[in-house]
């Protein structure tokens, strides 16, 4: 059986006909979307949307069985991991994709909200009443403001009002992409949910763009999810006293390869804050930042120390993926920093997780 973080549907759908191929886009975003929460998928899920591209079942049977596989008594529950809800919200993911049905409006946005997480968060397509912050690694533990409890409601109505009126005609591609940009970082920004406000994003921004006539690539989300949300947060962070401002010019690249076909490369390590500023976190004297190769490894080196500093315990394939780095290059960074004293590593082989000393 496969293993479910590197499957590959690209390859499972390469030769296939029209029909399996969108089915197996549909379920890669869908999976790949579990990232922006580092969920990963069970090889149960793996092989239900196997069986749904291949037409042995339909989407609405794929979600039956595993809401059915979780309720049986011998379904393997990893709770650490969140493998319930990173199956169960797949499933749910590529059935609201699959539909033509939508409605631009803020009622729509908190529908997805609850259709993804029913059963599985207890305020599932509530607007919560509380406020928040999230310590993010791109901001080396700071939080983006989100809005506050008393003026979701308000802010969403204004927001979507707002774009509802907005004229596209004559506006030109550029600044087309640019405007979308800025809506769907503004309406992240609200986060009006306790949690799933990325996904929920994601899936609302889908279907709006193939509602304004836009081919969606929905690789790009699936390979590229956890740039979309710290782009999102790049998008709205700002700390005047610092030099640093709002930077959405990330996330447009985003749009940009979506829409445009572009490719812009989108690593997260180059949206950690202030790492061109910031001196070398005891990186020992072996490196001298001269150079473009010494600088690139810097940069590297401290974006894994803040991605686990803000995670506390994590396995090489997570950094890898974080960071956007080759596993072998990954792994001797890792053997750098245990070197110079900076992380530990403890267990072994799959088990092996890493932490700050």
């Amino acid at each position: 059986m496969s293993d479910p973080v590197n499957f590959d549907f690209d390859e499972y759908i390469r030769q296939s006909e029209p029909e399996k191929q969108q089915k197996g886009y549909i379920w890669q975003t869908a999976i790949g979307l579990q990232d922006v929460d580092g969920l990963k998928p069970s090889e149960y899920l793996i092989e239900t949307a196997k069986k749904n591209i291949d037409g042995d079942i339909t989407l609405k049977e794929a979600n039956e069985l595993i809401h059915s596989y979780y309720e049986s008594k011998t379904a393997r529950i990893d709770a650490e991991n969140r493998t319930e809800e990173a199956d169960k919200v797949s499933a749910r993911i590529a059935q609201i994709l699959s539909e033509d049905a939508f409605v631009f409006s803020p009622e729509q946005f908190i529908a997805i909200h609850r259709r993804l997480f029913e059963g599985i968060y207890k305020f599932a397509g509530n607007i919560r009443d509380y406020n928040i912050s999230k310590k993010e690694w791109v901001l080396k533990g700071k939080s983006v403001v989100y809005a506050g409890s008393d003026m979701i409601r308000d802010t969403l109505n204004y927001d979507f009002n707002t774009e509802r009126h907005f004229d596209y005609s004559g506006l030109g591609i550029d600044k087309s992409i640019r405007h979308i940009t800025e809506f769907i970082s503004n309406l992240w920004q609200i986060h009006p949910f306790g949690e799933g406000n990325t996904r929920s994003t994601a899936v609302f921004g889908i279907k709006y763009l193939r509602s304004l006539g836009f081919e969606v690539s929905n690789t790009l989300f699936a390979e590229n999810s956890w740039y979309f949300r710290n782009a999102l947060v790049r998008a709205n962070y700002s700390d005047i006293q610092k030099g640093i401002v709002e930077d959405k010019s990330y996330l447009e690249h985003f749009f940009r390869n979506l829409l445009l076909g572009e490719h812009h490369e989108l690593k997260n390590r180059y949206l950690l804050i202030d790492t061109e500023m910031q001196p070398p976190e005891k990186i020992g004297d072996k490196e001298k930042i001269g150079d473009k190769k010494s600088a690139i490894n810097v940069r590297n080196r401290q974006a894994i120390i803040a991605f686990i500093k803000g995670n506390g315990t994590v396995k090489a394939s997570q950094v890898a993926a974080a960071i956007g780095l080759q596993p072998s290059r990954t792994r001797d960074y890792l053997s750098e920093l245990i070197q110079d004293g900076i992380i530990i590593a403890e267990g072994a082989n799959r088990n092996r997780v890493y932490r700050l000393k």
